[in-house]
């Protein structure tokens, strides 16, 4: 079943969200790391009252998270559930 061109189709739909999504989480992760460490300045900012840019860009990240597994599960239930209950069929109607 791993050779067939319906598992290989929902392997390629499934890498080409997931990859790209994970490495620009990653990227944004690093960048709140690196402006943390190396520009103090800019994330002491003060944008309102004593809230500066680095607890802004602080919870942006849960923000992200939140939204990427809301989309994940959105994308999941509507591409990936249906191809992968597809091969599951398949396969169980073909034990």
């Amino acid at each position: 079943m791993q050779e067939s061109a319906e598992f290989g189709e929902l392997r390629r739909s499934y890498r080409s969200f997931a990859f790209p999504l994970t490495i620009a989480f990653v990227a944004w992760y690093l960048l709140y790391v690196l402006l943390s460490n190396y520009a103090g300045d800019f994330m002491g900012t003060e944008v309102v009252g004593n809230i500066n840019v680095a607890l802004v860009l602080g919870l942006a990240q849960f923000l992200t998270t939140f939204l990427i597994a809301w989309w994940y599960a959105r994308i999941a239930a509507a591409k990936f559930d249906p191809k992968a209950d597809a091969i599951k069929s398949k396969m169980e109607g073909g034990a």
